[in-house]
């Protein structure tokens, strides 16, 4: 014979479990729509300079506890809006990664206010080989001649302008590129007096490009470097008069007595009879 009380026990417990399961799974609802928002995303990677269109950009569900500063939630608002930095795939959109609206594209988008870009000649050995790409930071030697009183020309080089940011090297501006590459011109970031400095630079002699640590910001204090100083040592082991060698003393020395002269060789005798004559010579 069943058991009544449990037949009802049995019911009652499956209904509490159905209603339990059910107000789980809209807690867990409500907490995911709750605990995300829509942020705006590179759908491909976007180079420096780009202007935005809606093929570039999706909205992605983010978790609002660290939701990035600055995100952007409405795709619409970024429309031909300029990047002034590189963007990878699937990250997010930030103002502080975008030029003013109302920016055209290309590179002047990305120069900061109160900087200049001014682009100079280089070769495989004054671009440092290729290594001198977008994002990179050079020192300028400029190698000229210069004219002291009464010293005439002298060959020096010296360090012009140190810390200098690379825009784009020959028309690139990617900066996610680490290959070198060999070009014929590099773009530079200057403030209006470095691009004076520069320009005079480049107009009085050849510059080189040094490529130095991205985190390195100590300057170098040096005076230059003229011919005479780099060959000042082979000039002194070729020109440097020898020195007589001083013998040291053995104590007091006593004074010998003069060398006895050698005896002077006997004198010959030679009679000489000349007719009637007789004469006699010595030798």
């Amino acid at each position: 014979m069943k058991n009544p009380k449990a037949i009802v026990m049995l019911v009652l417990s499956v209904i509490i479990g159905l209603m339990a399961t059910v107000a789980a799974s809209g807690w867990v609802v409500q907490q995911g729509k709750t605990a995300s928002n829509k942020v705006v995303v590179a759908a491909v990677d976007i180079e420096l300079g780009s202007r935005l269109n809606a093929q570039m950009l999706k909205a992605i569900d983010w978790p609002t506890s660290s939701l990035p500063a600055g995100a952007v939630t409405d795709p619409q608002v970024l429309q031909d809006r300029v990047v002034k930095t590189s963007i990878l795939r699937g990250e997010p959109i930030l103002d502080a990664k975008l030029a003013p609206v109302g920016s055209s594209g290309g590179l002047s988008a990305v120069i900061p206010e109160g900087k200049r870009a001014i682009t100079v000649r280089v070769n495989d050995v004054i671009g440092v080989a290729g290594f001198a790409l977008p994002g990179n930071y050079v020192d300028i030697v400029v190698n000229t001649q210069i004219d002291k009183e009464g010293s005439g020309d002298k060959q020096i080089s010296k360090i012009v302008l140190e810390h200098i940011l690379v825009l784009a090297v020959a028309q690139e501006a990617n900066r996610d590129e680490t290959k070198p590459k060999v070009v014929n011109a590099v773009t530079l970031e200057v403030t209006p007096e470095q691009a004076e400095k520069l320009d005079l630079a480049r107009s009085v002699g050849t510059l080189s490009l040094v490529l130095r640590n991205q985190i390195d910001k100590q300057g170098a204090e040096t005076s230059g470097m003229m011919k005479q100083q780099l060959l000042a040592g082979e000039l002194l082991k070729t020109t440097e008069p020898l020195q007589p060698t001083k013998r040291k003393s053995a104590g007091p020395r006593h004074k010998s007595a003069p060398a006895a002269l050698p005896a002077s060789p006997p004198k010959i005798t030679v009679e000489v009879i000349k007719g009637v004559q007789k004469a006699t010579v010595e030798f």
